[in-house]
Formats: C-alpha cells, structure tokens, sequence
C-alpha cells in the first residue's frame, strides 16, 4: 500500500466479500432485506483511570450500519473499504438482556472521526427493533458461510438438485376409502381404537 492509489475511488451501494453482500444503508432503505448491519471484534486496551498503570488488553464488540462503501484502486490491488455509522459502545449504549440478546441504541453514534473499516474485517449482522423500547435494537448475528468467493453452485459439498415438476395430483388415501377389511399402509396394526363420547 506504499504506492498511491487511483485519485478516482468507486463508490458503491452493495458489494459481496467471500460470498457475503453488504449493502449500504440507503440502499436497504429500499429493499425488504437487511444487508448494511455489520459487527467488529478489535483488541483493545481498557485502563480504569488516566494513570491507570496496568492496563489490559481484551476484545471489544463494535456494532455499526454501513453508509459508504468504497473501492479504493491500487493499479495492482483493490481494498474495499465501508464507511459505518458507529454505536457507541461505553456508558450504556449497548447491553446485554438476561436472555442473552446484545441490544444496541442505534441512535448513539461513536468513532466519528475513525468511520472506515475493511471489508474483510466485519461480520454481517442485522437490526431487529426492540417492540417494548423502540430506542433500542437487537442485534441478531448471521452464521459464518464459507463461500470463499465462488459464485458458482459446484462447490465442494453442496449439490443442488432439480425435481421435475409432476402436474399429476398423487391419490391420497383418506379414511372414508379405507376398507375395515384391506390393511391399510398408513395405520399401525396392533394399535386398539379408543373412542371417546362427549
């Protein structure tokens, strides 16, 4: 990355990383389908004090909504970049419920003057709006996939299949066609009849 970029930067509104799609927050705005939730786990060092002389390192959760996402050109590399409005993460913006759920206050923007992170950094997430708090959002993680970027559906493991479509209605057997006297495949025998008057 020593060498400087292409002065023209594209900017997008959804991009796909190892199979995943991001979109920014706008173009969710216009879709039935959430794709800009994104998550951050960074080692961070917590002190308690200002001189606070052991300090420790641990990892820290960052919840965010993408609003840009940009495609820097290196000529012989490109690095995708996403510019996230961040939810502050101290005094009480983000909590965890005695369920488990993490809700995050989306209206309590943080990290103003460090908004980018790299693509290859974040894991997608989504928002579901608490219906008790309308203030707060439970963040809801989606499953780590490894697409490994193929777009293709031969990947190793996973086969797809076409039925072919039968326009005939298969006969179904009900009771009224049952027989008291053929054995019927879909009764166990042995079993008694318990019948139960009102």
């Amino acid at each position: 990355m020593s060498a400087r970029p292409n002065n023209v930067v594209a900017t997008l509104s959804g991009y796909k990383f190892n199979g995943v799609e991001f979109y920014t927050k706008q173009r969710d705005n216009m879709r039935s389908v959430q794709n800009s939730g994104v998550s951050l786990v960074a080692d961070v060092m917590l002190v308690s004090r200002a001189k606070d002389k052991n300090p420790r390192h641990d990892d820290m959760n960052f919840f965010g909504v993408i609003q840009h996402i940009w495609e820097v050109d290196y000529y012989k590399f490109r690095v995708s970049l996403f510019k996230c409005d961040w939810v502050e993460n101290v005094r009480g913006a983000i909590k965890v419920e005695e369920l488990g759920f993490t809700l995050v206050n989306m209206n309590r923007k943080w990290h103003l003057n460090d908004p980018f992170v790299l693509a290859s950094h974040v894991k997608k997430i989504f928002y579901i709006e608490d219906p008790l708090d309308p203030q707060w959002s439970v963040v809801v993680r989606v499953p780590d996939r490894d697409y490994r970027g193929s777009d293709s559906e031969e990947e190793e493991g996973v086969h797809m299949e076409e039925q072919a479509f039968d326009f005939i209605i298969p006969f179904i057997e009900t009771f009224d066609d049952i027989d008291s006297d053929k054995d019927s495949n879909y009764m166990r025998l042995g079993d008694e009849t318990i019948c139960v008057e009102s």
